[in-house]
């Protein structure tokens, strides 16, 4: 998403060597949606990709109503879906898409239909996978039903935690995978948060509430224990928060968002960092969700979330 939306200025040049960098070192699961520019990301995708679509594991998502380029609500009706997969089969430059999310759960149309609807592209052959983002246990044991669920999508990080009492319960009872987004705390476990202010126009960090002046002090405060763990080992921060999600299952695979080769590759040599029970629990205890500052999303954007 941050190579086309978010997070300050791009840069397509860098994101496509980006890009061709992670498949060269074997990071092949590659995240984008619609909604991300919106549009401009998958095209980015389509150009960086272009003859190499078999060494890749492309994910992309449906179900955002987008009008005058930028969200307006949920939009999960089963034409509206088929649109969507044409579409962006057509901005990737491939003729199917691996894993197909759907972005937020709409209220207004059944999962059950949903479900359906991705299982008849899957059986058409333009779909390999079905997944869901932000979706509450009920809607997870629903569509699965229906349909094999595959990945949930969903922010999951040493202090968003949200998931572990009824959802990973679940994924593991259903033998559904889940993909972490946001694992870093959209840059406070790395260390390089900034007050909302020292961002430019058109981040969104400057209207996020967690790095606003009453809240930022606190989170960076919180992550004291991620730096303290990460200078022992003689890793980054970001390295170690990784690598505490790499801990707690190899049914979890983390997507860190990054527009630079040299943050990815930082990332990716997380794989190496070996957290000890000591340290996952001193991280657990530590970075409790009381321990942040601030709701994780605003008040519409978690209104869109399942639980």
């Amino acid at each position: 998403m941050g190579m086309s939306q978010s997070y300050g200025a791009f840069d397509d040049g860098e994101s496509i060597a980006t890009l061709h960098r992670a498949i060269e070192l074997g990071v092949t699961f590659l995240d984008t949606a619609e909604l991300y520019g919106p549009f401009t990301n998958e095209e980015l995708l389509g150009r960086a990709l272009k003859g190499r679509w078999n060494e890749v594991v492309i994910v992309t998502k449906f179900g955002m109503d987008i009008r005058d380029g930028s969200m307006a609500g949920a939009d999960s009706r089963p034409k509206h879906i088929r649109a969507i997969a044409e579409a962006s089969l057509r901005r990737l430059g491939t003729d199917h898409i691996d894993l197909f999310y759907q972005h937020r759960v709409d209220p207004s149309v059944p999962i059950e239909d949903v479900a359906g609807t991705v299982g008849e592209l899957i059986t058409e052959g333009k779909v390999r996978f079905f997944g869901l983002s932000e979706a509450g246990a009920d809607t997870i044991r629903r569509a699965h039903a229906v349909h094999p669920v595959t990945a949930l999508q969903s922010e999951y990080l040493p202090w968003e935690r949200n998931l572990e009492q009824e959802i990973i319960p679940l994924l593991r009872e259903l033998g559904i995978g889940l993909v972490p987004f946001s694992p870093l705390g959209r840059g406070f476990l790395t260390g390089t948060a900034q007050r909302a202010e020292d961002y430019p126009e058109g981040d969104f960090r400057r209207t996020d509430s967690c790095f606003h002046a009453e809240n930022f002090a606190a989170n960076m405060h919180a992550a004291d224990t991620v730096r303290a763990i990460a200078e022992a080992k003689g890793a980054k921060p970001g390295q170690v928060g990784l690598a505490w999600l790499l801990a707690k299952g190899d049914d979890i695979a983390p997507i860190p968002g990054t527009k630079r080769r040299v943050f990815f590759e930082e990332n990716a040599a997380a794989v190496d960092v070996r957290l000890d029970t000591s340290d996952v629990e001193r991280l657990d205890e530590t970075l409790r969700p009381d321990a942040v500052s601030g709701p994780r999303y605003n008040e519409r954007n978690m209104a869109m979330a399942d639980r």
